[in-house]
């Protein structure tokens, strides 16, 4: 008798990236770098809280159409669990973007990447307030770290350009969008039990559901999105990148590594928008961005680990 062992299929490459937390959580980093640039670009071009709805909207259709068979599957658990739902639909898609949006209409963009690098300490407070999960000295050094990255790279490494730094309501708003985020973060580990797809399915669609009004207000304010090309291709990146890429990557990140060693990947946001001025605007690479970027990535790498 002869016994024919087959070779075992080898994953696709979607499956090995579904468990590459921190290729996932660095692509979240690029593509929310992205929208914040694009945030601050479409200022008087799109209203802030008409960009935020249609963004999550334009997201709507194609979620569900990736989540139907295990929205069908999971409908007891979402029924049960639609206050867990509406809490992170409220806080991770609605409120944390809605702020930001507006946000960015009143502040620099030094302020906004500075605020924007705050976001593990509200991940942190929050884990601690709502679950009473401590930081590791591990990963209170690697953020430690990783924002003196920061603060390098975005004070070109002159500790005298933190006195030409004026905060206003814009800079109020921002950090108010990384509190209500962080909520959602800290709550995401205790996700009600269902496929990611379905979870992330239900959470957009309220997000976009809650944000229908505030977006019905500024249109009978007569704030009207400027109809042409720059439109368009604004609402596309949104959608696609930071909206279904950046919260699949994100959510699949935080189940993996848990939010306290995922938090300092938000560092990354203000690297990478340093990237992106270099390459596009034409500015140039110094000293200070090397050592930033260096101190960065190695505070994520001290604060990830196990």
């Amino acid at each position: 008798m002869t016994i024919v062992v087959r070779p075992q299929p080898s994953p696709s490459i979607l499956a090995r990236l579904a468990n590459q937390p921190y290729l996932l959580l660095s692509l979240t980093s690029l593509f929310w770098a992205g929208n914040l640039v694009l945030g601050r670009f479409v200022v008087g071009h799109i209203p802030p809280f008409t960009l935020a709805c249609l963004r999550w909207g334009g997201a709507v259709p194609v979620v569900l159409l990736m989540a139907w068979p295990h929205l069908r599957r999971d409908w007891p658990v979402i029924r049960r669990s639609l206050p867990m739902l509406l809490l992170l639909s409220a806080t991770g898609y609605a409120g944390n973007n809605v702020l930001a949006y507006y946000g960015l209409q009143y502040t620099q963009a030094l302020n906004g990447l500075l605020i924007q690098s705050s976001g593990p300490l509200f991940v942190a407070l929050w884990s601690l307030v709502l679950f009473g999960v401590r930081l590791t000295l591990a990963q209170a050094l690697g953020i430690a770290i990783s924002l003196t990255g920061v603060f390098v790279i975005l004070l070109h490494g002159d500790l005298a350009a933190i006195a030409s730094i004026h905060l206003n309501k814009g800079d109020l708003m921002l950090t108010l969008a990384l509190v209500v985020f962080g909520i959602y973060a800290a709550v995401m580990p205790k996700r009600p039990p269902m496929h990611p797809l379905s979870l992330f399915a239900c959470t957009v669609t309220g997000g976009a559901l809650l944000l229908v009004p505030l977006m019905a207000t500024e249109l009978a304010r007569g704030e009207l999105p400027a109809f042409d090309l720059t439109t368009a291709l604004s609402f596309g990146y949104a959608v696609l990148f930071p909206s279904i890429f950046g919260y699949l990557c994100l959510n699949r990140g935080i189940a993996l590594i848990g939010p306290n060693r995922a938090a300092p990947f938000v560092h990354l946001i203000p690297v990478f928008g340093s990237v992106m001025a270099i390459a596009f605007l034409g500015e140039r690479l110094e000293l200070f961005h090397i050592l930033g970027y260096a101190l960065v990535l190695g505070g994520i790498f001290m604060a990830s680990r196990k």
